[in-house]
This record gives structure tokens, C-alpha cells and sequence, in this order.
């Protein structure tokens, strides 16, 4: 941004569809990351009148002297500078005590009228009156930690926490906004970063974040757990025997269908009601041996698992093998792109578990609690952190946004990334960090916390107007307070003070105006830039909540670390969509006929595909009956010895009865009577 000319009050710049194509060829006159359908404007920084007295007495002796040199050019200058030296002296009242103490802070102060923008005078009976004017702010820090980063960061991160908390403490760190921000412009590859070719299917997209060495580590941990259950139990399962890769897949499959066809319980899906039941189901796997497979899935090994207090202990060791590799092919499936946001989400449970955070604010005020780093416009989800416990001091409390952004961004310093978070990280050391790694942020936050200017705190401030904002300017840290639907405090690193913006379609109640535009009030309550690019961008995270909260994975269960695998498989298919929707351009696969490839079809078409042909044991027992049926002698099914031990015989438990043979069909693997009872089962 040019450095602003104090001769003029202000300069329109419209960026609106008319004026798109010019605002897009000079983008070094435009804020960054807000929308073309903004009318932005600038406003120059004026010192208060008290303080600029006697150098307006000189300038306006300067320009009688240049005028009388011959340049007529500064006449209109030189005449509003005599004006408003000449009401500066007229005035006889001293200005108020709160407006001399924010002056002296270096803030610039705006008003916004439903006449325009303008510069008002300082008047105590105005906008700072006493007090009980005054909007107070709680604290929001919140009382969650994180326990997946490593002690050493933690100490690194500490220290220079407290060192930057320091320097913003002092009294001459924050000065006028009439400085020119500096930028560096965003340079690094972004967006998706495979090799898949044109004829990519939905399975291959999700292969990308969810590869298939992670379903063969299910595989093992889990025929591993049945086995260890049995060995404690001291008896052998008879429903159970070990899984495989495919199997796996189709019982994944099976938890994404349930989440489109959902049920009060998953056994309706086997019921035998033809208005209820689901035939794909049954011909997949039996309703035992689901439940089987839920009763044993696993992803760690717990013969190896330390107990709590032992070395090396970790509190998420049931599922770090998922968040160890999901984590890395998340971020190396996308490149983020310039503009991130970093925010909360919440996964709904059932019963009561350690890790679940209440969180009076959010529409789900109760579940386990996950921090996301994700990009601003698509929504997809780059990196993740899980809270599972509480900070042990006050320290850890107070740095503990400054830990979480910092382990979300670890990796893109240097590349100029803009950060969007809100008032939980947002602070002035922070920002100082994020700026000596190269990163730009934006942020709403509490301006009771320390480093933030006094001047600029509610109670210095008093009773704002609409559209009315302060600023104070530390190079390129701008800290801002304004009056929105209420008040708010921010901090920017990533744009210029003294920028004001009216969005489309939120104009003020009780405008009468013909909506033309030719009226400031008509268009709205006038928002500084960094409340701007914080409605803009701040909105990453709710889209990929909006996109995995359409369909849920996997059912309640009372395991804890179960809610985090399904958590991290719905985040898989989200991302993958998105990464198909992103690299195909809106074209869908081939063999989709339908108008629109939505999230729904994606899911679908992946289901269908994870369970491929795939059929249990009783699905190729009921297939096989019906293929042989006229004749099972000539498809090799012979009255045969299966084993040692005597089985009771499926022809005589399908009849009521309860007798018990060694011999069977291999073919069908079942135990059959000696006698009528091959004939008559295979029939």
C-alpha cells in the first residue's frame, strides 16, 4: 500500500463488478485477501489539533511563501490549513482528559455518520463519558491442553514467549498509524500434489490420505487384540476368526454407508423386515460378524503399552499410529495456499470420558475438542491437535494459544502465509513470533491481555459509535477497536491502518436509502480492514465441519479413541473429495451421469468400492447354495470329515433340532448329519 497523502480526508477506491477487471490488473492498490464486492476507502492519519498547532502556524507560513514564489497548485492546501488553524484557535475549552490521554497514544480517531466519514472533535459528553459506558470483555482463555507435542518445543516456546511479552509491555512500544506496512508477496507452491491422471476414481483420491498400509496395521492390531482378549479370558471365541485387508475395507465401507442410511441401531440393517433391512448389507457380512469386528478393531498394540506414570508413556497411544500417518498424508496431499484458518471443532460423544471439553459458546456445547489448521477457502484440513487434559500451572495456561498456532504451523515459515485465528490465540506476542517466522495474522482479541495498548482498552475508550474505530501502529502490528454489532479489539500484521470498508448487503436498520449507492449509509456499517479480512477469511475450519458433520462415520460406542478414528476416516473423505474437487475442475468421474458430482455421490461411489465384491463367509455359503443347488456332486461338495471336534449340524439347528456331526461340506464349510441331511441342506 502507497503511503497516504494528508492533504486529502479521504480516496474512494470501488472494487466492485464494474471496476473488477482494473482492480485485478492493479493489485499492489488493493488489501489483500478481501473480496472484489467491497468498497473500501482510505483515510488519511491526522495528529489532534492540540499537538499540531504550531506546525500547521508553520506550514501555513510555508505555503504564503511558496505561493507568493509562483505555485499556484497548493492554494486549496494552504487555504484548508489557515482553516483549521484559525477553529483550532477559536476553540477556548481544553479538550477532555480521556481524549488527550488517547491522543497522546498515538490513535487514530474516526467517526462514521449516516452524513459520510469524517473526523470528529474531541468532546467528553460525547463518545467518552464516564465509566458505565464502558463494554467489558471477559477472559476466554480456556483451561484445555494439548499432550501430542514434545517437551523440548514446549521449553523452546516458553522462552520466547516471555521474552516477547516483555517488550510489548513497554511504554513506548505502540505509536501513531501513520506508518507504511510491508508485505512480502506469497511465492510458494500450493494446492494439490499428486499424480493421479484422468482416470482417477474416488478410491484413488482417498488412497492419498488414507493408504492401504494403514488398513493392513488394522488388520494386524486387531487380529492381534482378539487374540489377546482370548489369552485373558483364559477361552477361545468361537465367532471369531482373523480379518483381512479386504474385509476391513468393506467394514469401513459399511460404517460410511451407515452414515448416509441412517438407523436408530445397527442391527435394523440385517433385519429381516424387506421395509427396513438392507439386502447390500447382508450380502457383505452377517450382523455377528460386524459385530465382531467392532468388538475387536484396534490400531495399537497393547501388550507393548506403557502404563501411566512409566517412561514414555503417552496418553493417545491407542490411535498416535493413525495420527502419525494421517497426520503426514494430510500435509502432503495439499499444499496450503496463502490464506489459513486456524480454529476449534467439536466431535459429538456419548458418555462420559475424560478428554470431553464443555463449551458453553459452540452449538455443540459438550464433546471432545480438536484444533484445526485449514485453508480459507476450500476448507480442507491440512493439520490437526487433540486436548485430552488440562495445562499444570498458570504459565501453560497463558501461552497456551501461543503453543497450539505455533505447532499448527510448524514447517510453513518463511513462505508469507496469512493466518486467521480467533480471540483464544490472538495476542501481541504472538503475532511479533509469527512475523519473525515470516507469517502474517489476523485476529480478533481480549484488550485486557497484556501488550495490548492501554489507549485502546474499552475503559479508555468509552462509548463508541457505529462504524467508529481507534488505532495504534507498531510497524507492521496494527491493533484496532471498533464498534461492529458490538465492540471489538483485533490485531492485524497484514494490513494497513486507516482503511475503511463497506460489504455488500449489510446495511444499517432503519436506512430509508434507494440502495444506489450513492449514499455511505446505504451500503452499511463501515468496518476497518482487519475486521474485513477476518469475515472474509475467517471461515475455513466451518466449511469442513459443514462438510463432515452432512454424514457421519462409525456408531457411539464407549471407547473414547474410537470417536477420534471415525473423526480422522470422515476427515479423510473430506479432503479427498475436496482434493478431487480442486484437481478435476468440477469434471466427475467417469461413469457419473448425474448433473452435479456432490459430497454425497463421492461417498457413495467410495462405499461401493471399498466393498468391491467382497462377501462373508455366509454370503458365499447362501451364493454357492443357490449356484449347486440342482446339483452339488458335480461342483465338488462332498459329505466329508471337517474335523476332530463334533459341530452341531446347520441342517438340524435350521429345523429346531440340536444334533452334532464331524462331517460336512467343505465347500459351504458347514457341519452336516450323516445322512439326509446333505441332500436336504443343499437343496
Amino acid at each position: 500500500m502507497a503511503a497516504r497523502k494528508r492533504g486529502e480526508l479521504f480516496t474512494i477506491l470501488e472494487t466492485s463488478a464494474d471496476t473488477e477487471a482494473s482492480a485485478v490488473s492493479d493489485g499492489e492498490e488493493c488489501p489483500l485477501n478481501l473480496s472484489v464486492d467491497v468498497k473500501w476507502f482510505e483515510i488519511p492519519f491526522r495528529r489532534p489539533e492540540s499537538d499540531e498547532e504550531e506546525e500547521e502556524e508553520e506550514e501555513e507560513e510555508d505555503e504564503v511563501v511558496r505561493e507568493d514564489e509562483g505555485e499556484p497548485e497548493l492554494k486549496s492546501a494552504a487555504a484548508a490549513a489557515a482553516a483549521a488553524a484559525a477553529a483550532a484557535a477559536a476553540e477556548e475549552e481544553e479538550p477532555a482528559d480521556a481524549a488527550s490521554y488517547i491522543a497522546g497514544g498515538g490513535c487514530n480517531i474516526i467517526l462514521v455518520t449516516g452524513n459520510g466519514i469524517k473526523h470528529e472533535e474531541y468532546e467528553e459528553e460525547s463518545y467518552y463519558a464516564s465509566s458505565n459506558n464502558c463494554s467489558d470483555t471477559t477472559s476466554t482463555d480456556s483451561d484445555i491442553d494439548f499432550s501430542d507435542l514434545e517437551e523440548e518445543e514446549h521449553a523452546g516456546l516458553f522462552s520466547s514467549y516471555d521474552v516477547l511479552d516483555e517488550e510489548c509491555t513497554s511504554p513506548d512500544f505502540w505509536g501513531e498509524p501513520d506508518q507504511v506496512i510491508s508485505i512480502e508477496p506469497f511465492s510458494a507452491d500450493s494446492g494439490p500434489q499428486h499424480s493421479l491422471g484422468d482416470d482417477a476414481d474416488t478410491l484413488d483420491y482417498f488412497r492419498l490420505l488414507f493408504p492401504d498400509s494403514l488398513f493392513e496395521h488394522m488388520v494386524e492390531q486387531t487380529n492381534n487384540y482378539a487374540l489377546y482378549r482370548q489369552r485373558r479370558s483364559g477361552r477361545s471365541d468361537p465367532h471369531w476368526h482373523p480379518t483381512d485387508v479386504r474385509e476391513m475395507k468393506a467394514y469401513v465401507g459399511l460404517n460410511i454407508l451407515m452414515g448416509i442410511n441412517q438407523l436408530p441401531d445397527y442391527g435394523m440393517y440385517w433385519a429381516s423386515d424387506i421395509f427396513i433391512g438392507n439386502a447390500g448389507f447382508k450380502k457383505t457380512m452377517t450382523a455377528r460378524r460386524f459385530e465382531k469386528l467392532n468388538q475387536n478393531l484396534h490400531l495399537c498394540d497393547r501388550l507393548s503399552e506403557p502404563s501411566k506414570g512409566e517412561l514414555g508413556y503417552d496418553g493417545l497411544y491407542k490411535i498416535r499410529p493413525l495420527l502419525d500417518m494421517v497426520g503426514n498424508t494430510m500435509w502432503d496431499a495439499c499444499l496450503p495456499n496463502r490464506c489459513l484458518t486456524i480454529d476449534e471443532c467439536a466431535i459429538a460423544t456419548k458418555g462420559r470420558f475424560s478428554p470431553t471439553q464443555y463449551m458453553p459458546s459452540k452449538p455443540l456445547r459438550k464433546g471432545l475438542k480438536v484444533w484445526m489448521l485449514c485453508d480459507s477457502r476450500s476448507g480442507y484440513c491440512h493439520r490437526t491437535r487433540l486436548h485430552v487434559g488440562k495445562p499444570g500451572d498458570d504459565a501453560a495456561v497463558a501461552a497456551l494459544g501461543h503453543r497450539v498456532v505455533m505447532s499448527l504451523v510448524r514447517g510453513l515459515e518463511g513462505r508469507h502465509h496469512h493466518l486467521f485465528m480467533d480471540s483464544f490465540f490472538t495476542s501481541v506476542p504472538l503475532l511479533q513470533r509469527l512475523m519473525q517466522d515470516g507469517l502474517y495474522a489476523c485476529g480478533p482479541t481480549n484488550p485486557y491481555r497484556r501488550g495490548y495498548p492501554d489507549a485502546l482498552r474499552p475503559r479508555s475508550v468509552g462509548k463508541l459509535e457505529p462504524g467508529e474505530f481507534y488505532q495504534c501502529q507498531r510497524g507492521n502490528l496494527v491493533a484496532t477497536i471498533t464498534k461492529d454489532a458490538k465492540v471489538v479489539s483485533c490485531l492485524s500484521s497484514n494490513s494497513a491502518p486507516g482503511i475503511v470498508g463497506i460489504g455488500p448487503g449489510n446495511k444499517r436498520d432503519g436506512d430509508t436509502s434507494d440502495g444506489d449507492g450513492s449514499s455511505l449509509s446505504a451500503l452499511g456499517i463501515p468496518r476497518p480492514l482487519p475486521l474485513l479480512l477476518y469475515q472474509e477469511n475467517m471461515r475455513g475450519v466451518d466449511l469442513c465441519d459443514q462438510l463432515r458433520e452432512c454424514y457421519q462415520v462409525g456408531r457411539p460406542c464407549k471407547k473414547w479413541w474410537r470417536y477420534f478414528l471415525w473423526f480422522y476416516v470422515n476427515l479423510c473423505i473430506v479432503n479427498a473429495y475436496i482434493i478431487l474437487r480442486e484437481s478435476r475442475g468440477g469434471v466427475p468421474p467417469a461413469g457419473f451421469n448425474g448433473k452435479e458430482f456432490t459430497q454425497r455421490h463421492f461417498r457413495v461411489r467410495l462405499a461401493q468400492q471399498l466393498i468391491g465384491d467382497y462377501q462373508g463367509a455366509r454370503g458365499m455359503e447362501r451364493a454357492a447354495r443357490k449356484r449347486h443347488a440342482d446339483s452339488p456332486l458335480e461342483y465338488g461338495h462332498r459329505l466329508e470329515r471337517m474335523s476332530e471336534r463334533s459341530r452341531r449340524c446347520r441342517n438340524c439347528t435350521n429345523k429346531g433340532l440340536r444334533h452334532e456331526s464331524v462331517f460336512g461340506c467343505k465347500i459351504c464349510n458347514v457341519h452336516l448329519c450323516r445322512g439326509g441331511c446333505f441332500s436336504e441342506f443343499h437343496k
